[in-house]
């Protein structure tokens, strides 16, 4: 014998509307599964709408049919298990796949063998009803609020007067409401103030029927600001995002309510903390025991110091204008000087010109290499359209052909975009080992922090008040042709006879000059100032 489950939902959970919907659900479907002789195994009782998915009580039901537990369902009609297309396409599958196995409403039953438009129609009619629904009760909500009606709950301090469908004035809420206005006004109490001063007049949270809830507690905060916010009490109210002008009598005048804006908006601005960090935090780390440096102000200056995060540390504080001062001199030793670099800028026109021409003889070889192909993959058709080959030597050649010229192609792209595509950060570079000078002397300090963090990455360590650091890429060389080099002799030693262009791919890498000596391990070319 086949076990039913029983349905029965009502559109909301508030007991004083359709008070008799589920009631005379529960008798009209009690009184089929009698006639039928139908075993009701449990009564599901839902207050919920079903325009979204989502109502636990059906899910329940639906998780305990899938288990086995009953094979079919009772309801009034089959709006009541649905009007969403998620949960009616549950209920259609679950049929087609024989899980439930009969859905009887009180004028139809639906099997699993049934035409599925017929219950695809009735879905489909249900769910447009509540769609239909919601447009039209937006557009008298509209009405009203045009007419100046304000289409919700009234706030507090008011009352819905459902007989002549206006909102009127508490008689015992509304002063305590309009006194709490005026103590806030004053500027001498706070929302906490009015939030006690409203519980001792009798006015708090309400009661919501939901098993968890609780009432009867003091107004939050956040509705107390809402309270004194709201232009309802002046005789405006908001509805859809927009202003309207109420026909309810108001409960503040505009100048009392303008004063309450006023000092919401005075003590409603915070005052920002000042974030002030210390130029070169980050920089730096500690020389003996590798924590990061700190900074604090101290007597009008600022001291960077080790965090000894660690454990016990040594090193002593040391002053912002100290470290800036050996940071200046760090940076005077690595500018590049001008001829330096007017010689260099005339080695990579050459070196571009050269590269330049290079590629251009390249890409014209490749493309005659391109038509040699086509030629080929010409030939190849006409013999197999003449059936001078078979159909799968012919799909072969034309393969490895096409294979070929994909990457010919390839190789030319590569040409056009990368032929001397090494040479403009090198340029980039050259410009800014030129410009060093001028960060050494001026006093943008992030502006020398950032050039350092570039030369020195996070080599740079504070050790005895000294600034201690290895350069990287580039700028060693640089230090170490500056170091050991003379002026007149930098040049024709550091780059060869060929140029300076890369002898090897080396994408966005900036290759060392030529000619200057690789450090051997552990060789380190560290620039202190004391």
């Amino acid at each position: 014998m086949q076990k039913f489950f029983l349905y029965a939902r009502k559109s909301t959970d508030v007991e004083d509307k359709q008070v008799l919907s589920i009631e005379a659900q529960l008798s009209e479907l009690r009184a089929i599964a009698k006639r039928d002789e139908l075993e009701i195994v449990e009564e599901f009782i839902e207050k919920r709408s079903a325009k979204v998915p989502g109502r636990p009580i059906f899910e329940e039901m639906i998780r305990r049919i899938e288990k086995g537990e009953a094979q079919g369902i009772i309801c009034w009609k089959v709006d009541r298990l649905s009007r969403n297309p998620v949960d009616s396409g549950k209920i259609s599958w679950m049929l087609q796949q024989n899980i439930i196995q009969k859905v009887i409403t009180h004028d139809r039953v639906y099997l699993p063998q049934d035409n599925v438009l017929i219950m695809s129609v009735e879905f489909g009619m249900a769910n447009q009803y509540i769609r239909d629904l919601s447009v039209n009760t937006k557009r008298g909500l509209r009405a009203k609020a045009r007419q100046g009606i304000y289409p919700s709950v009234a706030p507090l301090g008011y009352l819905n007067d459902v007989r002549n469908k206006t909102i009127v004035i508490d008689r015992k809420k509304g002063p305590m409401v309009r006194k709490a206005f005026e103590m806030y006004a004053e500027n001498k109490y706070n929302q906490e103030d009015i939030t006690n001063f409203l519980f001792k007049n009798g006015i708090q949270s309400r009661l919501i029927r939901r098993p968890d809830a609780t009432g009867g507690k003091p107004l939050k905060r956040d509705q107390i600001k809402w309270i004194l916010e709201n232009p309802f009490y002046y005789g405006n109210f908001y509805y859809s995002g927009e202003v309207w002008e109420g026909r309810h009598k108001p409960l503040v005048d505009k100048k009392l309510f303008d004063r309450v804006q006023d000092v919401l908006k005075l003590r409603g601005k915070t005052r920002k903390p000042e974030l002030n960090p210390a130029v070169f935090c980050g920089l730096l780390s500690c020389g003996e025991c590798g924590c990061s440096i700190t900074a604090e102000r101290q007597k009008g200056h600022i001291y960077y110091r080790c965090t000894k995060k660690k454990g016990k540390c040594s090193q002593p504080f040391t002053r912002e204008e100290i470290l800036d001062s050996q940071f200046s001199a760090i940076l005077s030793e690595l500018v590049l000087p001008s001829e330096w670099a007017i010689e260099l800028n005339k080695m990579l026109d050459k070196d571009e010109m050269e590269i330049t021409h290079s590629a251009a003889a390249s890409i014209q070889a490749l493309r005659a290499d391109i038509m040699e192909i086509n030629s080929k993959l010409a030939r190849i058709t006409d013999l197999f359209v003449e059936q001078d080959i078979e159909r799968g030597e012919y799909l072969d050649r034309k393969k490895a052909l096409m294979s070929e010229k994909k990457s010919v192609e390839e190789q030319i792209h590569l040409l056009e975009r990368d032929a001397a595509r090494w040479l403009e950060p090198m340029r980039k570079w050259l410009i800014e080992a030129s410009c060093l000078a001028e960060a050494a002397q001026s006093n943008d300090l992030p502006s020398r922090k950032s050039y350092l963090q570039k030369i020195f990455g996070s080599n740079l360590t504070l050790h005895s008040r000294e600034a201690r650091g290895t350069p990287q890429n580039q700028w060693f060389y640089l230090h170490q042709a500056k170091s050991e080099l003379s002026e007149l002799g930098f040049i024709p030693s550091m780059v060869p006879g060929v140029g300076i262009e890369p002898t090897r791919p080396c994408g966005h890498e900036i290759l060392s000059l030529a000619r200057i000596p690789i450090p051997p391990p552990g060789h380190k070319a560290i620039l202190t100032i004391a």
